[in-house]
């Protein structure tokens, strides 16, 4: 894959500075206290960077997938961890059906606040009995006279206990040919008068807030609806790619800080009067590490770019997520081992690091669905599920 271009390096560069500002302290008390960054996101929202890939009609960049990868995985490897992508993530693909399928109107009515942090989204998509069948959804949205109500369940909707909006899928008609047919998208205000927000307690990420969504007669206005009624889940297929591709793009960046805490620390820990790191046993494995690590960010280059020029890449988002939360697994997994006891110390970061890279293989889909797809769409093997 190609260098940078110089306006691809700038971007890095100033989201750099930001990041900078941030450091291993603040995120170490974010997780502690389970604090949102609130101050971080208000930085990177007045630099403009939430509407990275958002139409420039809007007030956005205009910029494309690898911009925002490029800028993601910059924020994960400042330290920053999935705590500081997390806070910004869902502003960067959750929007996008909007933008691509959302009327004049809605544009102007929805992104422009999302782009200048003015309001937060959260996406309600998953729920308890459903996963990753989708299909199989129990959320319901009726007609009544001018707009919807909605009933249902959502599971594991980040940012929802601060978050404004809600990008809402829900059965509107029965299945159709499709079993995904009959699912209908809206974007529309996330009214605690009908939906309460209890947060899951988990092993990491503390400082983003993760949560199940209990609605219950939720008013959601005609023009909130996304595109056309049924098509919803259509629609979101357009995010699913970009998120994958920033997920890989997050976890390379974890896994790489990750790798760079455990080389400092393998320099200067002195074991039998030498440095570990002299010690083949401490170099191979980050030695690996490494190689996995810059192989996973060159698929989601490729994927990203595959995306830019609009191709298809389904194959290659998937590969890049599948590839990038593996390596970055290993890496966070061979930092802690190299810190040995003071790798389960808090103070040197890499446990959290631990924790928080699992994320990157357990969502937004499973390792074993990837394999399911890639070997049905890239191999030609007959469909398994």
């Amino acid at each position: 894959m190609n260098e940078p271009t110089s306006a691809q390096s700038a971007i890095v560069e100033a989201i750099g500075r930001i990041c900078d500002a941030y450091d291993d302290a603040f995120w170490l008390a974010c997780d502690t206290d389970h604090r949102f960054p609130e101050e971080f996101v208000r930085d990177i929202a007045a630099g403009g960077w939430l509407g990275i890939a958002m139409p420039e009609r809007q007030g956005g960049a205009g910029l494309g997938v690898t911009e925002a990868a490029l800028m993601m995985h910059r924020i994960a490897s400042s330290g920053a961890g999935m705590a500081g992508v997390s806070a910004v993530h869902i502003n960067i693909f959750g929007p996008h059906p909007i933008a691509v399928f959302g009327t004049e109107a809605q544009k102007q009515r929805f992104l422009p606040p999302l782009i200048k942090g003015e309001t937060r989204c959260c996406f309600g998509v998953t729920e308890p009995d459903a996963g990753l069948d989708t299909s199989s959804l129990k959320t319901r949205a009726e007609r009544q006279g001018n707009q919807w109500v909605v009933n249902g369940r959502k599971m594991w909707t980040t940012t929802a206990q601060s978050a404004t909006h809600i990008l809402l899928l829900a059965r509107t008609s029965p299945k159709g040919k499709k079993p995904t047919d009959g699912l209908s998208l809206f974007y529309t205000l996330l009214d605690r008068a009908h939906v309460e927000v209890r947060e899951i307690a988990k092993m990491g990420r503390h400082a983003i807030d993760t949560n199940m969504l209990f609605i219950d007669n939720l008013p959601v206005p005609e023009e909130d609806l996304v595109g056309e009624e049924g098509k919803g889940f259509d629609y979101l297929l357009h995010a699913f790619n970009p998120e994958r591709i920033l997920i890989a793009a997050e976890a390379i960046g974890i896994g790489q800080d990750a790798l760079r805490r455990a080389v400092k620390y393998a320099g200067e820990r002195v074991v039998f009067g030498r440095p570990i790191g002299k010690n083949q046993a401490i170099q191979h494995p980050l030695a690996k590490s490494w190689m996995e690590l810059e192989a996973a960010w060159l698929m989601v280059l490729k994927a990203a770019a595959l995306y830019d020029a609009s191709k298809p890449c389904g194959i290659e988002a998937n590969a890049a997520k599948y590839l990038a939360a593996e390596a970055a697994f290993k890496a966070c997994e061979t930092a802690v081992m190299t810190h040995g006891g003071m790798g389960y110390a808090r103070e040197f970061h890499v446990e959290r690091l631990f924790r928080e890279v699992l994320i990157a293989r357990i969502a937004p889909v499973s390792r074993e669905m990837i394999l399911n797809f890639v070997a049905e769409k890239a191999l030609g093997l007959p469909k398994s599920y």
